[in-house]
């Protein structure tokens, strides 16, 4: 079935609430949503016909979707129609489906009137009533649906897990009593693993495997058990097992329990077959004897025995033993059912008088010669032909197989690969070094002279140890010693000279601070001493710039940018030492401006990188830079 149908792809069917939620979420989310009362009124109009429009065409492209996806009874095969009428009931079936359209006309229609209607709303107001309006009332009709919707989700459940079952394909189906073993066989000759119980109706559903025969795939069927009352009377479980046996074009294996360990006898389940023989027409029919391991069929009493040749006599159909405990005869009446099977179809084909089979048969000629004389004439065969076939059949009885030597040896068989080795010479096969490489044996590129080689190493370290080449060094004297501990000294000493100069390095490039360069005048004064300078000048100096200071602060409110050195040459000798400063400075400074985009140390800038008129709003059409 899964070329004309299948099941198993049909969407979820959303519940009402959830189908409203759906769509007025995609509404929302899909159309602009943005108005105002300033907007020109054709503007207007259009926002909320095109909110209407949307709406529509989602409620009908989802129950489009539910509705195409779904079988229609008609259109499929009449098995799968049938079936879905004994599973679903078809007219609640076909009702559900109805409102469903019913539901999609309306919905159409409430969108075609409103729409019109929006021509006449002549403000924001009654544009947006008229809206919700509409959407009212379209999530009023698919709110009424909430039980069919709910009906065809279950039933999509359902659908898809019933089987694939091709009613085309070459099929054996399985009926009977329950209980006799239906299931049981089909566990046998197929992969399915069909539950199997000593209680009736354990399978109470159709059951599908498949099986090779020939180089073919076959189609098993297991059907539930069928007991023998009118078709009025039968419930859903025996109902399936009919409407397979009606409908699907396949051999029929009627399994008959012998044994009567089913609860049932032998006349009661020949009384079934006779009830159901006319879903036998036009289809290959084979009685099977199931449970000979119990009793087997020329072991039953004579009443029973003459029951079953008196029902063989009156009933042209195949007949097969088989046992599916122990699994005697389970195959043979496999392949009897297929073999059967294949000449049914071959037969059908070519008495349906079809231009098909005419054509296949005016292809085919089977010439017969006759004799044109008395003569003999021998098949020729030459002497060659002869002398091979028979040296072929000498070898063949000769040859000893490995699994030959197995059998014979037992558990002291060790197989030995190095007998079929094909890369290397048999005479080579068991060398001590069969190592290969790259086609070539190692053992052939061995050097000759290495045991010569080998005797010259040893002397040569015997010689060495003889020599005292491996002996530990002697103890050092003091006076060794003492230089060790000074070399030491000395490189410990290099090493903070070192570090020293790369300190004072750093420390000459220095900027130091304004607080730092102010010292008392007494130190001053010790380190002019100290020196050999005279410190008068020093001292006058000092105390001629604190004087003049002090009479600065006075006069600060109105002098002091007159008064004060400029930042820039406070404690600079001269010109060149002024430009100097300003190199360095801006050297210093040039990474930090560099490294935050300033333009200088005023510099307090600090930009927006992301604008909240660009990056704010709801996209429309056009580019995305602005909104």
């Amino acid at each position: 079935m899964a070329s004309l149908y299948n099941f198993k792809k049909i969407s979820v069917v959303p519940l009402a609430k959830d189908f409203i939620d759906f769509t007025l979420s995609k509404t929302q989310r899909k159309t602009p949503t943005e108005v105002h009362r300033h907007f020109k009124l054709s503007r207007i109009r259009a926002f909320y016909h095109r909110k209407i429009k949307f709406t529509q065409q989602n409620f009908h492209d989802r129950l489009t979707m539910v509705l195409d996806q779904f079988p229609k009874l008609n259109d499929i095969h009449p098995f799968y129609s049938d079936l879905i009428n004994i599973l679903y009931d078809k007219d609640h079936y076909k009702l559900a489906l109805g409102q469903l359209s019913t539901a999609r006309n309306l919905i159409a229609n409430v969108g075609r009137d409103y729409i019109r209607l929006m021509k006449y709303g002549d403000s924001l107001y009654r544009c947006k009533q008229l809206k919700r309006a509409a959407l009212g009332r379209m999530v009023n009709i698919i709110r009424k649906q909430a039980s069919s919707l709910q009906y065809l989700e279950q039933v999509r459940q359902h659908l898809s897990r019933l089987p694939s079952i091709d009613p085309n394909t070459r099929t054996l189906l399985i009926c009977g009593f329950p209980n006799v073993g239906k299931s049981s066989f089909i566990n046998k000759i197929t992969r399915v693993d069909a539950e199997v119980q000593p209680y009736a109706f354990t399978t109470k559903s159709l059951y599908v495997g498949h099986t090779d025969y020939k180089y073919l795939r076959w189609q098993v069927i297991d059907t539930p058990g069928i007991l023998d009352h009118p078709l009025e009377e039968r419930n859903t479980i025996e109902m399936q097992a009919i409407t397979a046996l009606a409908h699907l074009k396949a051999i029929v294996l009627f399994v008959l329990d012998i044994s009567e360990l089913c609860n049932y006898s032998i006349e009661q389940q020949l009384a079934l077959f006779e009830n159901i023989k006319p879903l036998f027409l036009n289809k290959p029919l084979m009685v099977v004897y199931n449970k000979i391991d119990v009793v087997k069929l020329e072991e039953l009493p004579l009443e029973k025995r003459a029951t079953i040749d008196k029902f063989q006599k009156e009933t042209s159909c195949l007949f097969g033993e088989m046992s599916t405990l122990t699994g005697q005869g389970v195959m043979e009446v496999r392949n009897k059912a297929c073999d059967a099977l294949l000449a049914f179809r071959v037969e059908s084909k070519l008495s349906s008088g079809s231009k098909k089979a005419d054509d296949i048969l005016s292809r085919l000629h089977v010439a017969t010669p006759t004799p044109r004389d008395d003569k003999e004439r021998p098949p020729c065969i030459p002497e060659s032909v002869v002398n091979r076939v028979s040296k072929m059949d000498i070898d063949s009885a000769e040859r000893k197989l490995t699994k030959h030597k197995q059998q014979e040896e037992g558990p002291d068989f060790k197989l030995d690969l190095r007998a079929e080795w094909i890369a290397v010479k048999p005479e080579e096969r068991y060398d001590p070094i069969p190592e290969i490489f790259n086609g070539h044996n190692v053992a052939d590129f061995v050097d000759p002279n290495i045991k010569q080689k080998l005797e010259l190493l040893l002397r040569e370290e015997s010689m060495r140890e003889a020599a005292g080449f491996y002996l530990p060094p002697e103890p050092e004297d003091e006076e060794t010693q003492e230089i060790r501990r000074t070399a030491e000294l000395v490189r410990v000493e290099r090493y903070q000279k070192r570090m020293e100069a790369r300190s004072k390095k750093n420390q000459k490039n220095q900027i130091m601070p304004r607080t730092s360069i102010t010292r008392k005048l007494s130190v001053v004064r010790k380190r002019a001493r100290s020196e050999g300078l005279d410190e008068a000048p020093i001292v006058k100096r000092a105390r001629s710039r604190s004087a003049t200071r002090g009479r600065t602060l006075e006069r600060r409110s109105y002098s002091r940018s007159a008064s004060k050195t400029p930042r820039d040459q406070s404690g600079v000798r001269d010109l060149s030492m002024l430009k100097q400063v300003r190199t360095m400075a801006k050297k210093t400074q040039q990474n930090k401006f560099n490294k935050w985009a300033k333009r200088g140390e005023a510099d307090r800038h600090i930009p927006d990188l992301k604008p909240k008129h660009l990056f704010v709003g709801k996209r429309k059409l056009g580019k995305t830079r602005s909104r």
